[in-house]
């Protein structure tokens, strides 16, 4: 059976520490946040989700921001990213000497509103100022479309929105957007509809695939956009994380897991799987539970005696 061409290399960027880590209800500590960065960094991750600057009022999780990003011991090569709302958390941020800035919008209006409290062409508005402040600094900026391929309050999205979002992103000067199934309904075809609307606006090296597992299609999601020359995925170690959104919305893909099917394809990722492994053992025995890797359960139960 043949696949295609596929990416001789995948870079993953790993966001357990922010986009995994914001919706823990038991507080984690600092110090254990800048473990975990400096565990996946040691695993050969290269991009790192560390933080996001929004009012602890709503992300308490993520009040220790500053903190945080002072403890790193940053590596050369490693890209820092954190996410922010507006210009106010934007210029707290690049006090931290972030090396890309994430803005995120949604490809649904009842999402949109649900999530930050606007329209879509109001979060857009909004964003224009945060990715020129970036700009100005030289800082990167990416940004987040969520719900992609489906919403929770109104159901499956047309890919001709996805397209709109994506223009209305490169309008304000985003350089390269996530294309994420935000609560994992998407199936492949659905995911590589999404991924060509893209394609309208942003070449495929300025794309990157963000899929949750709700459904359990989050390995063959990746696999669709890999087949499209998409080289560049978003993963949370142990598979932390959620949507406070959608009900029933799991965490993102599983860092380790996806490790191991690009690595099972032959793809390059610059990633060792057991240090990898190991990070994820760390933050599941700090929040008291069992990794949400199944990759990672398969071999630390293979290294029990």
């Amino acid at each position: 059976m043949s696949l295609g061409t596929l990416p001789a290399r995948v870079k993953l960027i790993d966001v357990g520490p922010r986009d995994g880590l914001q919706n823990e209800k038991q507080p984690v500590a600092a110090a254990v946040k800048i473990e975990l960065v400096h565990r996946l960094q040691a695993a050969g991750l290269q991009e790192i989700e560390v933080t996001s600057y929004v009012s602890p009022k709503w992300v308490p999780q993520m009040a220790d921001n500053h903190a945080v990003m002072a403890g790193l011991q940053r590596q050369r090569g490693v890209r820092y990213a954190v996410l922010t709302p507006n210009l106010k958390g934007c210029e707290a941020a690049l006090l931290d000497r972030p090396d890309e800035i994430v803005v995120f919008g949604a490809a649904s209006e009842a999402f949109s509103q649900k999530n930050i409290n606007c329209s879509i062409a109001e979060s857009i508005e909004r964003f224009a100022p945060v990715v020129q402040a970036a700009l100005q600094a030289g800082v990167a900026v990416r940004g987040a479309m969520s719900c992609t391929v489906g919403c929770p309050y109104e159901g499956e999205i047309a890919p001709e929105r996805v397209a709109r979002l994506a223009q209305l992103m490169q309008g304000i000067g985003v350089q390269r957007v996530d294309v994420a199934d935000t609560i994992g309904v998407g199936t492949p075809l659905k995911v590589q509809r999404a991924i060509e609307a893209t394609l309208a606006h942003y070449d495929i090296d300025h794309i990157s695939g963000h899929f949750h597992d709700t459904y359990g299609q989050a390995l063959s999601n990746t696999l669709a956009a890999l087949q499209m020359g998409v080289w560049n995925f978003q993963s949370s170690v142990a598979g932390l994380g959620g949507c406070p959104y959608a009900l029933g919305a799991t965490g993102n893909v599983a860092t380790e897991d996806v490790v191991f099917l690009l690595h099972g394809l032959g793809i390059e990722t610059g990633i060792d799987l057991d240090t990898l492994v190991d990070a994820g053992a760390y933050i599941s025995e700090q929040l008291g539970r069992p990794t949400g890797s199944r990759v990672g359960r398969a071999l630390l139960a293979k290294r029990s005696p």
